[in-house]
């Protein structure tokens, strides 16, 4: 999970987690890219044993609570996949501007590429109780209030706040039960 000093101790247990773009260049301003990371949770959902307890997407970085056999490696899977179907899509948008920022503030050890789409890490905390679990879930849903793009948590169609305050589904399904 790169050079972060923050690390996952217990694998297992479900972790508040934040994955910040690159010097916190606003990429999520699309829909088709927010589509990506929603594809790719929603994969790994159905078929790698994470299980996201909720989430939200700004349009620099994303917070959610989560949970795997292997979280960080998890974490790490999920951001390469999104890395390189981010750039795939903003090369065909042609999003010159972007690209040259995601290169220009790419770290120097990062040989391998050209570009670079996450800060390294995730920040994660590990999740002590469900008290704990609530006020996590409860504090991403509130971010776009925070910030003062809605007014109220359901209305921010990029977040899990659906899911758990109306009959409605989100956008991709949540895991709702505490284990």
């Amino acid at each position: 999970m790169g050079r972060s000093r923050y690390k996952i101790h217990n694998e297992a247990a479900p972790h508040f987690l934040t994955c910040t773009i690159l010097n916190w260049i606003p990429l999520f301003t699309r829909p088709a890219t927010v589509q990506i990371i929603l594809d790719a949770l929603t994969y790994r959902q159905q078929e790698r044993e994470l299980k996201v307890y909720a989430y939200v997407i700004l349009e620099n970085h994303l917070h959610m609570v989560a949970q795997s056999p292997c979280l960080s490696k998890e974490i790490a899977s999920f951001k390469s996949y999104t890395a390189h179907f981010l750039i795939d899509y903003l090369q065909q948008q042609n999003a010159k501007h972007i690209l040259e920022q995601l290169s220009f503030f790419k770290k120097q050890h990062k040989q391998d590429r050209k570009h670079q789409v996450w800060e390294e890490g995730c920040h994660p905390q590990e999740i002590q109780d469900e008290t704990m679990l609530r006020q996590k879930i409860e504090y991403i849903h509130n971010n776009p209030v925070k910030r003062g793009y809605v007014e109220d948590a359901v209305h921010w169609r990029y977040s899990s706040a659906q899911n758990y305050e109306t009959d409605k589904a989100g956008l991709i399904p949540v895991f709702m039960e505490w284990s």
